[in-house]
């Protein structure tokens, strides 16, 4: 297809000749200097506006030219394909017409009229094809990239615009530009002359911008240099070489006033150069926004570029004249040199249409030369076996025509390469059937082989072995070598017999039905997508393995694009604007995180649909105005960049050679790591194959419970060959006890567990499937039939084969494709492509099948109409229907949890916790739920705790040692070490008397101290920190004792007694202290371990905080904002502090906190009288005020206390509403029933309002429940928060 897109382009003219006559009088132009987003919070110009735009001007081509990367570039190439395929699919409908009537010996004379208009036509549509021309504005390096010195102050280099000319180009492009990167970034990636000489072939190279090196040269009065330079680029790139000037005159006193003034000094020059040496001059606008009303917008973005405010008379300024000016507007700038507008399409008649895609690249896997080379297979297999083998079936049957056959063989890279495939297929059989005697047994069943050799086939056939080879490998090695948790499968993948005989996957296809044509469809070339979960922990290891493997060039990650969402546009608009960051905050809080029936909303939206958004965006506040308009404008914007989560590339070259690269560093371990620059949703169009690596917590968990189990049980549990008829863990999930577990954990799920009372693992797969909006319809009938209070009911008899394991009721995609084959004779590749037309309800596609399928059924004898009423059901089913292989693998790693919850409890939620410490939401549910099962979370103590969350011996848990911040590994370490070798510690002298006092030192010391784990050594927190009147705490105390302790004993081992009895040092008193009250002592252990062990502070009234406050603390900081606005806040005491004035009346300065931070609030005159009486730390208080002006100073705003109430009093009082809104179209069974679950439970004095609202027909209904009073919980509002089709509101 691409071919004959290309012959028709080599036939373009550059500009259309259909324009208007205003432009026939003007010259021809198009932009080939153009900053889109991608040059990070440099250019605003989204791709999609600035194709938009050019081709509304006529142009016919522009160039894409970020800084220093090719970020966008791919997806300028996708949108100008889909803009050009309108075109061709016209084109070729006008050329098949013109065929037919050429083909004829005496066409009509209409006929002959009509070939002329066709003619006509096609000329007409070839005119508005469009041609993307690939750049990058890149920084070259004075002194040579690898020359990093600072006295050379070269880290930005010379700008310098290169473009691909061709594909020979392209590569040498995207080669010069991951080079600088790799090897030449420092400040910003930067390129050199010796690059340039090295690559030069099929690249167009201009002079850029007054920040380029001639115009540099000459504005320094170097014109000999830069005549120098001029002569070295024609001498490399000959009539490809341009120079480039701009006209950036501008009248706005708010831009930069000095731009103009150089170019005019540089374009004087250059212009003398190039007619001088005989090189062409084009013209340019070095665009970085669309319109001109962009400026101002995009004035601010540089600001935030550039970290100044918007004020700051010494921050950096465009000329507001970067905008993508029109053919019209670009002639009226250039009018007296209209040779440097038609220039530029001589550059763009240079470039050529070529694709940056590729067929897939397949990674070379290393065979053992033992089983076999290329070079033997070469000898010992003609074309005509491998011909054979490649377009017949599995059993050897010839099922393709010559013409179709040939082709295939084509498509596969031709006999050269067929080589390879066979090779790699046959070491893939090789290794498939000594692993299939390991999990079915040394005699297979015919069943086995015959599934083994179809998936074979396929693999093979499709030019994919080596894929399997590479995943079986890390996999084996992330196992054997790595010690990492690798996932029993995951997604469609787990349907392949081959993969579970690799140990790819652990579940076993054949047993549950699972099908590998759901995964690799042989009607259709797809790329095959396993995806791959390990252990949080092991997933970096097996990563730097494949690195290590393969080479650092040719492993990537994969890049990802942050962009401005609206609250952050607001918030980064607000900051240059100088906005009180109190307005800021309120503007973006104003912004709502959902608006009913609107699955994806703007900022404009919002405005819209917030009175308060609306009113400041209209409003007579300035300030408040422009940053919502220009929060507006940039909104989108890519902002930065990142690095995919699991994705990553393994090439078969280095990965230069295919996209362009960048680097990135690791957040976890700071190491540099290849990146490409094209994201992962088009990264395989460019023939590379991604595979993703995922850390799965859960197998974290399981790997953590286990070496648990080990320590308190010495028991090395096999968790992958547990019993999957364990009566404990069944009970376990009949009794709702899922809480910790995998997938089965949430309200609603356990409500349906409690009724289902599963008693096999398939009812486990089947409720993982159904139990997702859609299917949750079904949750009910099957409930019934299991408890055999619904009959099983089968249309046909023989459905009962399939659908026996859910009760008759069609749980899984993988049910209809079986069916599809059972009743109707449907082929593998049929059957999935009946799934995949269903479930995106291609119409054209699912009646041509619904007739085969009610052919193949009636020649089956099956009556007409139980066929389609099985396909009815199938149609409205495989819409939402599971994919099986998923919820099975899934299913088997929640058994696994479930298992271990029930059998281990104490040693699993210590896991469950080691790994939740960051979410204080989770791991205080967790430690709710080990009050429930009757399990003790302990603190940390020095004689029990390891470095993770940990068993006693009495089976309760103890906080791990290494999750104490300031304690590091090695301490925790060396405690353990000395604990294990010498038994517990039994007293703080002991400890000091043994520890290393170097490996855990003062620091740590204090850590653990705060924390609580000496607790138990009959020393308390504050005594560590008292002074012993010897001008130090009693910690550096301890450490000087410890350390002479040691010394004295190390001198007396090496003496002639050697009896540590004789060490005469006396122990240091422990000083008196005051105690420290409970809210310092928690802030302290929070501070330390990151939660509050033994209670929250403020846990109790965070409903009361968030949604009926309307104030937080830290907003009291910038009184300005609140000015006039009645407050209402809430939080604890934390200090104060009393005194006296200079009249000699008293008054209180009160520290209060809430969630938000803190501030201070004074109490003076009737105030301290009437509230002084609150004045105590650890008092709960509910403050009604308002923020004032001083009778006598107007900018003295002063905080006017209405009230002061004590928040346990008032708690129940001041919820009196919650109103719920319900989007009736996003409704489904689960939120319905979870929410029901959870509005009964707690019962309280709160009134409930449900609003449902039709965002179809615009309507809405409130109702009140008469007969229901609730108590608003944290966990009501957690889920309310969760669900994206759910708003609330509290009190109003």
């Amino acid at each position: 297809m691409f071919a004959y897109i290309t012959n028709i382009q080599k036939t373009l003219p550059l500009y259309a000749q259909s324009i208007d006559q205003q432009k026939e009088i003007m010259e021809s132009f198009i932009h080939l200097h153009v900053h889109t987003q991608y040059s990070l919070l440099d250019g605003q110009a989204s791709i999609d506006a600035l194709i938009d735009k050019a081709q509304k001007d006529g142009m016919r081509a522009i160039a894409v030219t970020d800084h220093g990367v090719m970020f966008g570039i791919k997806e300028f190439f996708n949108k100008v394909c889909k803009i050009n395929s309108k075109h061709y699919d016209i084109i070729k409908e006008y050329e098949k017409e013109l065929e037919g009537i050429q083909a004829k010996v005496a066409p009509s004379t209409e006929e002959q009229s009509h070939t002329a208009e066709l003619q006509s036509l096609i000329e007409k549509e070839k005119n508005k094809i469009f041609k993307p021309i690939f750049g990058c504005e890149c920084y070259c390096a004075r002194h040579g990239r690898l020359s990093k010195l600072s006295t050379q102050d070269d880290r930005s280099g010379w700008h310098l615009i290169v473009l691909a000319k061709n594909q020979t180009g392209y590569k040498n492009l995207i080669k010069i530009v991951s080079l600088s990167w790799t090897e030449g970034f420092y400040g910003r990636p930067r390129i050199d002359k010796e690059l340039l000489e090295k690559y030069h072939e099929g690249l167009i190279v201009c002079s850029a911008c007054i920040g380029g090196e001639i115009p540099q040269l000459i504005l320094k009065g170097q014109l000999n240099k830069a005549e120098e330079s001029v002569l070295w680029f024609k001498k490399i790139f000959g009539n490809d070489y341009y120079l480039e000037i701009q006209r950036h005159e501008t009248h706005d006193p708010t831009a930069s006033q000095d731009v103009y003034p150089h170019q005019i000094i540089a374009n004087k020059e250059i212009l003398r150069l190039g007619a001088k040496h005989h090189i062409k001059v084009i013209a340019t606008n070095d665009v970085h926004f669309v319109n001109e009303d962009d400026a101002e917008a995009h004035d601010r973005l540089i600001c935030l570029s550039t970290g100044k405010d918007l004020d700051d008379p010494k921050r950096m300024r465009y000329t507001k004249q970067e905008w993508m000016k029109t053919t019209a507007e670009m002639n009226a700038i250039f009018s007296d040199l209209p040779e440097v507008l038609s220039n530029t399409l001589e550059i763009a008649e240079k470039v050529e249409f070529y694709s940056i895609d590729h067929a897939p690249i397949m990674p070379t896997f290393s065979i053992p030369e033992s089983f076999g080379t290329e070079e033997e297979y070469r000898r010992k297999f003609s074309e005509q076996n491998l011909f054979d083998e490649f377009t017949r079936d599995e059993n050897g049957k010839v099922v393709l025509n010559e013409t179709d056959a040939q082709a295939k063989i084509k498509k596969l890279g031709g006999y050269d390469k067929l080589y390879r495939i066979k090779l790699e297929a046959d070491y893939l059989e090789k290794l498939t059937y000594d692993g299939a005697k390991e999990c079915y047994g040394e005699n297979l069943t015919d069943e086995v082989k015959e599934r083994l050799n179809f998936e074979l086939h396929i693999m093979k056939t499709m030019g994919f072995p080596g894929y399997f080879l590479i995943v079986q490998d890390f996999i084996r090695a992330a196992r054997e070598e790595l010690n990492v948790s690798v996932g029993p499968g995951r997604g469609s993948a787990a349907g392949s017999a081959v993969a579970y005989c690799l140990g790819i996957t652990r579940i076993d296809p054949i047993k549950y039905d699972l099908l590998f044509e759901r995964f690799l469809n042989p009607d259709r070339i797809s790329l095959p997508d396993i995806d791959t979960d390990f252990d949080d922990d092991g997933r970096r290891d097996v990563l730097r393995w494949v690195t290590d493997k393969y080479g650092a060039h040719r492993v990537a990650h994969i890049i990802t694009y942050g962009t401005m969402a609206a609250k952050s546009a607001i918030k980064d608009v607000a900051r240059v604007e100088k906005l009180p960051l109190s307005e800021s905050n309120y503007l973006a809080k104003l912004v709502p995180d959902k608006i009913p029936d609107m699955k994806k909303f703007k900022l404009g939206d919002a405005i819209n649909y917030v009175q308060e958004l609306k009113e400041a965006a209209n409003g007579s506040d300035e300030l408040l105005r422009d940053t919502l308009t220009y929060a507006q404008k940039l909104e989108g914007n890519v902002r930065n960049t990142g690095v995919h989560a699991c994705g990553v590339i393994i090439g078969r070259y280095d990965i230069s050679d295919v996209v362009p690269v960048c680097t990135a560093k690791d957040k976890d371990t700071d190491e540099e790591l290849l990146v490409t620059q094209y994201e992962g949703s088009v990264i395989e169009e460019t023939g590379l194959i991604k595979m993703d690596f995922l850390g799965l917590k859960t197998l974290s968990i399981i790997k953590d419970a286990l070496e648990n189990i080990k320590q308190t049980t010495n028991e090395d549990l096999d968790i992958d060959h547990i019993s999957l008829e364990d009566p404990v863990t069944y009970k376990l999930y009949c009794e709702g006890r899922t809480t910790g577990t995998f997938q089965f954990e949430s309200a609603g799920m356990q409500k349906y567990l409690k009724e289902l009372q599963p008693s096999k693992f398939e009812d486990l797969i089947a409720m993982n499937a159904l139990y997702r909006p859609g299917p949750m319809d079904n949750i009910p009938s099957f409930i019934a039939r299991k408890q055999g209070k619904e009959p099983i009911k089968y249309d046909i008899p023989v459905m009962e084969r399939y659908l026996k394991d859910t009760y008759g009721i069609t749980v899984y995609q993988e049910q209809v494709m079986l069916l599809s084959r059972l009743l109707a004779n449907f082929t593998r590749g049929e059957s999935d492509t009946l799934r995949k037309a269903m479930g995106k309800k291609q119409i054209e596609k699912m009646n041509h099948l619904k007739s085969k399928f009610l052919a193949g059924g009636k020649t089956n004898g099956y009556a007409e109409d139980t066929l389609l009423k099985i396909w009815s059901e199938w149609e409205k089913f495989a819409s939402y229907a599971f994919n099986k292989s998923h919820a099975t693998c899934y299913s088997w790693v929640a058994y696994q949890t479930a298992y271990l919850k029930a059998n281990y409890p104490s040693e699993y939620m210590a896991a469950v916790l080691s790994r939740s410490l960051s979410n204080i939401v989770d791991i205080t549910k967790f430690m709710d739920e080990c009050k429930v099962m009757g399990i003790q979370v302990l603190g940390p103590d020095v004689n029990e705790s390891f470095l993770k969350f940990a068993v006693n011996k009495n089976k309760n848990i103890r906080f791990g040692l290494g999750a104490v911040k300031g304690v590091g590994e090695s301490a925790v370490a060396n405690i353990l070490e000395e604990r294990t070798k010498n038994g517990p510690f039994k007293n703080i002298f002991d400890f000091v008397e043994r520890i290393n006092l170097t490996a855990c030192n003062r620091k740590n010391i204090e850590s653990l101290a705060l924390a609580g784990a000496f607790d138990n050594l009959g020393i308390k927190r504050e005594e560590f920190f008292a002074d012993t009147g010897k001008e130090e705490t009693f910690t550096e105390t301890l450490i000087r004792y410890g350390n002479k302790y040691q010394l004295d004993r190390d001198s007396v081992a090496n003496s002639l007694f050697g009896n540590e009895a004789f060490i005469a040092i006396s122990k240091p008193e422990i000083p008196k202290c005051e105690s420290w009250g409970a809210l310092e002592k928690l802030n302290k252990e929070k501070e330390l371990v990151g939660i509050y062990l033994s209670a929250h502070p403020l846990d109790e009234y965070s409903i009361i905080l968030k949604y009926v406050c309307n104030t937080g603390v830290i907003e009291l900081k910038d009184r300005s904002a609140l000015r006039g606005r009645d407050i209402l806040l809430g939080g604890i005491i934390t200090a104060t502090r009393e005194g006296m004035s200079k009249t000699g009346k008293p008054y209180c300065i009160v520290k209060i906190e809430d969630f938000t931070g803190s501030d201070e609030i004074p109490l003076f005159g009737s105030d301290y009288i009437e509230y002084s009486k609150y004045c105590k730390v650890g008092m709960y208080l509910l403050i009604n005020a308002r923020i004032e002006p001083s009778q006598w100073k107007e900018n003295d705003l002063r905080f006017r206390i209405s009230s002061i109430r004590l928040l346990q009093d008032e708690k129940e009082k001041l919820i009196e509403r919650i109103s719920i809104s319900l989007p009736i179209h996003e409704l489904d069974e689960q939120t319905i029933n979870e929410l029901s679950v959870l509005i009964k439970s707690n019962p309280g004095n709160s009134q409930l309002y449900f609003r449902v609202i039709d965002g179809t027909n615009k309507i809405s209904q409130t109702f009140y429940s008469q007969n229901i009073r609730l108590s608003v919980t944290n966990d009501l509002i957690d889920f309310l928060q969760k669900n994206e089709n759910i708003d609330f509101i509290i009190n109003k």
